[in-house]
């Protein structure tokens, strides 16, 4: 009787699972990538915090894209999964979701600048069937470029570093128009280098280092995310002061980040996806911005560059690595 009981309860948890919802996850890097697992962790944690479970009471379908092209096979591949909802986790992801589908809710975690990039028609009304998250792409780049100059006073010719067309047209120049004026307006020469791919990463900071620049500035990407590692390693090797979008630069090896927690955003999407699973529409979740920007300092690197964090800095940054 026991194995009976035990087989039936075995089928009856298969079906169970079988009849579940689905969510479809979209993610930059590859499976492998560290900073994909992070995300696609946080990313479950949201709904766990919200009763879903994989493979109790949802089961979840992933793919992964390096580029518009991968995304786009990837959403459609989740279109002819019939899946549920879409977490898409970058806005180039997004957009390829948003071309595969008016059907499914779509929720974007660390969108650039979804009203720019016409994915919503505003952050209080998205309207359509996308919501999600937005990590302010254009919005922080004057203070990014304030704080390197407190680290490296001396500065006067600036490096940006960027990833031409990752998100839309009028996002990228806002971006570069925000940093242009802020630079300006403090007697800084910017030179701008750009990057479409890892492949580009080392002329890229070949062309930096012999302009000369005397620091530089990570514009976003998750392209850039997701090979952080590259680039902290480059600008190790150039030594060269250089400002990024995320934390996890800084905790391997970079000298200093400010921007939003990029996974806690992934997990907030994952909120999201489970009260649109509980009945709630896209259309009438706000696209949420973060509450708090977080500002990390490598003392190790700035000392190996020859830099002095200014005391009043150190004592407002979120993290401090020795």
């Amino acid at each position: 009787m026991r194995q009976r009981e035990f087989i039936f309860a075995a089928r009856a948890q298969q079906q169970a699972q079988r009849s579940s919802p689905v969510v479809g996850m979209l993610w930059p890097g590859k499976p492998t990538t560290p900073i994909t697992l992070s995300m696609a962790d946080a990313c479950r944690e949201g709904l766990r915090k919200e009763g879903f479970v994989e493979d109790q009471n949802i089961r979840t379908q992933n793919r992964y894209g390096d580029d518009f092209e991968a995304f786009r096979r990837g959403a459609d591949d989740l279109v002819r999964f019939n899946v549920s909802v879409i977490v898409a986790g970058s806005t180039p992801a997004i957009l390829a979701a948003k071309r595969a589908t008016t059907n499914i809710p779509i929720v974007g975690a660390n969108m650039a600048d979804p009203v720019a990039d016409g994915l919503v028609a505003s952050l209080a009304r998205p309207g359509g069937n996308i919501t999600g998250t937005t990590f302010l792409g254009p919005e922080l780049q004057p203070k990014r470029l304030q704080l390197l100059r407190d680290v490296v006073p001396g500065a006067r010719r600036i490096a940006v570093l960027q990833h031409p067309a990752v998100y839309g047209e009028t996002t990228m120049r806002n971006m570069l128009e925000s940093i242009e004026e802020a630079a300006k307006g403090s007697g800084l020469a910017l030179q701008i280098v750009s990057a479409n791919g890892p492949e580009d990463f080392d002329s890229a900071f070949n062309a930096l280092t012999a302009a000369p620049a005397d620091a530089l500035v990570i514009l976003p990407s998750p392209m850039f995310y997701v090979n952080y590692r590259r680039l902290v390693d480059l600008a190790e090797r150039s030594r060269l002061p250089t400002m990024y979008v995320f934390k996890e630069a800084v905790e391997g090896g970079g000298l200093i980040s400010y921007g939003p927690d990029i996974p806690d955003l992934a997990r907030l999407a994952g909120k999201y996806a489970a009260k649109i699973l509980n009945g709630a529409k896209p259309s009438d979740l706000p696209v949420e911005q973060p509450v708090k920007f977080e500002l990390a300092i490598n003392v190790k690197t700035a000392k190996a560059l020859g830099l002095t964090i200014p005391q009043s800095l150190l004592a407002t940054a979120d993290e401090v690595i020795e």
